[in-house]
């Protein structure tokens, strides 16, 4: 080989170095999954009602049942060991455990990527926290959603408006005496610049008229024809 080949040779070996880094870091930076699980992390619930347990998710790949895998559980507090209640491989299997009895049932759709359940007869012992558990080969990551559920024995009232209304109407009264007060000020100013003359005005007006008046009658007989002498 010739000195200029060798030459070459090594000026290509840094750039080829650095193209190989590149493609490893963009490898390393790419996401090696694109699961999402969705659910409403706080939810309230009546006693003795039918409780929905909302949960879906977002994949890069279509469901394959034959894969596909998920897991409902069941903990009274964070640090708890969790039950498990309801899980699909292959096939939906309700778990009939001594808290939840026969009142678990699915409530979702696999081709909508929905995995939801319903709990019926929903009771205070219900209390505590739900993990919904999402496996969707080929993403590798598994999703998971927590629902956090409260068992209530009434509803919270609905909010009173009524504060919000008398300070509303409150509010809207001063301003329509401020607007009225305004108004009221300016009728005033405008009557005091258009008032009617005093009596010693109106005394003196007359006076002027009826010098004026005199005046002019007396022009009158001075400007007179004379009588015919004839």
């Amino acid at each position: 080989m010739s000195s200029s080949s060798t030459t070459r040779s090594a000026s290509w070996m840094p750039t080829a170095n650095l193209i190989i880094v590149g493609l490893g870091i963009l490898m390393m930076g790419s996401p090696a999954s694109c699961m999402d699980v969705l659910v409403t992390q706080q939810l309230n619930a009546l006693n003795g009602t039918l409780v929905k347990l909302s949960c879906t998710f977002t994949s890069c790949y279509k469901v394959d049942p034959s894969k596909f895998a998920m897991n409902w559980t069941y903990q009274e507090a964070q640090n708890d060991t969790e039950e498990l209640f309801m899980t699909y491989k292959h096939r939906m299997t309700t778990q009939k455990t001594e808290r939840f009895g026969d009142r678990v049932l699915f409530a979702g759709n696999l081709d909508k990527n929905d995995v939801s359940v319903t709990i019926s007869d929903i009771q205070l012992a219900d209390n505590g926290i739900y993990n919904c558990y999402v496996r969707n080969p080929p993403d590798r990551q598994q999703g998971h959603g927590v629902i956090k559920l409260s068992v209530l024995t009434e509803l919270p009232p609905p909010r009173d408006s009524t504060i919000a209304v008398a300070i509303g109407a409150s509010v809207g009264g001063i301003l329509a005496l401020l607007i009225l007060s305004m108004v009221v000020v300016k009728c005033i100013r405008r009557q005091q610049k258009q008032e009617p003359l005093s009596d010693e005005q109106k005394t003196d007006e007359e006076g002027k008229t009826d010098g004026e008046g005199g005046a002019e009658e007396g022009t009158k007989h001075v400007y007179s024809l004379p009588e015919d002498k004839y």
